[in-house]
């Protein structure tokens, strides 16, 4: 499968972050509710393991909170290679204003 890996940098400690993951997920589907479902997730240490659909496809991956920044190492299925780039700019996009 495809990767999605993105590096964000912020100026946050690993426990902030991590603060602000849990608070994002929770509001994450009622507003995407119309392009996000299944969302399932835990945390194991600082790591986010997470799943969602989007527009029927499956994405699956790992947000790891760090000091300084958040790692996110994910795989796309094939029937999503067309949309990858939309999909890393919207992850991108909204885990940045996330560590703002």
């Amino acid at each position: 499968m495809p990767k999605l890996d993105l590096e964000i940098p912020h100026q946050l400690s690993a426990d902030e972050a991590k603060d602000r993951l849990t608070q994002f997920t929770e509001a994450l589907q009622s507003k995407f509710q119309d392009q996000v479902s299944d969302l399932e997730q835990s945390w194991e240490g600082n790591d986010l393991i997470f799943g969602f659909k989007t527009f029927g496809i499956k994405i699956e991956g790992k947000i790891s909170s760090l000091d300084n920044k958040l790692v996110l190492d994910g795989e796309l299925p094939f029937a999503a290679m067309m949309f990858k780039g939309k999909i890393e700019s919207e992850i991108r996009e909204q885990l940045e204003r996330l560590v703002r």
